[in-house]
């Protein structure tokens, strides 16, 4: 990885900075800002306030202006805090000016990903792709952030010793992210090779917005032990085990979890990961229903599934955690039936949105997993047919 000083720890104290423009509406701004909050917790460091701007545009150089970022460094100097974290991508030079006037380490939501994400790696492949997509972000960055060593050269135009550095820093980059896609490369060939070893098993696969559940409903549903948290990006590693229904073998999958605004670098780098996600006949897409966001959610994941080009292969829509759902919506004065009016106008609306293809369970209560389970298994003999008519065993 990147030899750099871990810039998050648990002791850190953050705040969340946002800003409002043509393009963010306020109410957006908020959302993205809770969200960005449990990735600073998820990464180790507690949000501490959250300041919002509203401007046109960005500025260019303190990307809130001058008098937004004064009310932030009185905050940050009186309250202890440690780390400034923003939720649009920032500049090298505008982190650079950041930095110096607040005194504090100065992030982007960017940043903070790649940071949670090189803290959670844990195989070759996804060690090496967190490792090309930091070098990727901090490459376009590198001037920005050495214009305080250019000013100290003290030589005519910009022939100083900063100017040398940052050249010598740029080829070192670049020669490294060369390096990191030729070994990336070789590992995604064995990568490959195994999951044509696969033989003609049916491949499903688990995707959805980060935190919703997939991981759990993979141990229900293969009855394995595969890693789950209550934290963003538990899973960075494609996990694939054998799944076998009423004498129906198939091969389901847990993938890496989507998440709005996910740098674009962190895209192109687990595009090999994702290939999971493109080559499987079915789709198992999870939403987190209890999410006061869950809309939102539910676009963002095919909106991805989209820019993957594998929105058109044939889905479920699992709704899950609807014991949460439940407990936020009704209160102990409703009458029964009026939950259960409650609870058919939404199965209704999204049975309508998903044309008939979903499914309402809680992976937790264990409630539904039987229907769950007939519908997967109906899906996968279904594809068999299609697949391999001639071979019986599998859907009878």
């Amino acid at each position: 990885m990147i030899d750099k000083s871990k810039k998050i720890n648990e002791e850190q104290r953050a705040v969340l900075v946002g800003l409002v423009h043509k393009d963010q509406t306020e109410h957006q701004v908020k959302e993205y800002l809770e969200e960005l909050a449990f990735l600073a917790e998820t990464a180790g460091a507690k949000a501490i306030k959250k300041f919002y701007q509203k401007l046109a545009h960005p500025d260019s150089k303190t990307f809130v202006g001058k008098g937004k970022l004064e009310e932030i460094k009185q905050f940050v100097d009186s309250k202890d805090i440690q780390l400034v974290i923003f939720d649009d991508e920032l500049t090298g030079s505008q982190i650079s000016n950041i930095s110096k006037a607040l005194g504090v380490t100065t992030i982007d939501r960017s940043d903070l990903i790649l940071d949670i994400f090189a803290s959670r790696a844990r195989t070759a492949q996804a060690k090496v792709q967190v490792e090309l997509a930091q070098y990727q972000y901090i490459l376009p960055r590198l001037r920005g952030m050495w214009t305080h060593l250019e000013r100290q050269g003290g030589g005519i135009g910009s022939r100083g010793p900063g100017e040398t550095e940052i050249e010598t820093d740029r080829r070192i980059v670049k020669d490294k992210i060369s390096l990191l896609r030729k070994r990336l490369a070789e590992i995604d060939k064995q990568s490959f090779t195994q999951r044509k070893d696969r033989g003609e098993f049916i491949r499903v696969a688990l995707v959805g917005y980060t935190n919703v559940g997939k991981s759990t409903l993979m141990n229900l549903l293969s009855k394995s032990e595969v890693f789950a948290e209550n934290k963003l990006f538990a899973t960075l590693d494609t996990t694939t085990r054998k799944v076998v229904f009423e004498n129906t073998p198939f091969l389901l999958s847990d993938t890496v979890g989507f998440i709005r605004k996910l740098p674009h670098h962190l895209v192109e780098s687990f595009k090999s990961t994702l290939d999971e996600v493109r080559e499987a006949d079915i789709l198992l897409h999870v939403v987190d229903i209890s999410h006061p966001q869950h809309e939102d959610q539910y676009a963002v994941v095919n909106k991805t599934l989209q820019e993957l080009k594998a929105f058109d292969k044939p889905m479920l829509t699992i709704f899950n955690k609807m014991d949460l759902y439940e407990q936020n919506t009704f209160d102990q004065w409703l009458e029964d039936d009026v939950k259960e009016e409650i609870r058919s106008d939404l199965k209704q609306k999204w049975q309508n949105l998903t044309q008939g293809n979903c499914v309402f369970v809680s992976a937790l209560e264990r409630s539904n997993i039987d229907e769950l389970r007939q519908t997967i298994l109906n899906k996968v003999r279904d594809m068999y047919q299609i697949r391999y008519p001639y071979k019986s065993e599998y859907f009878y």
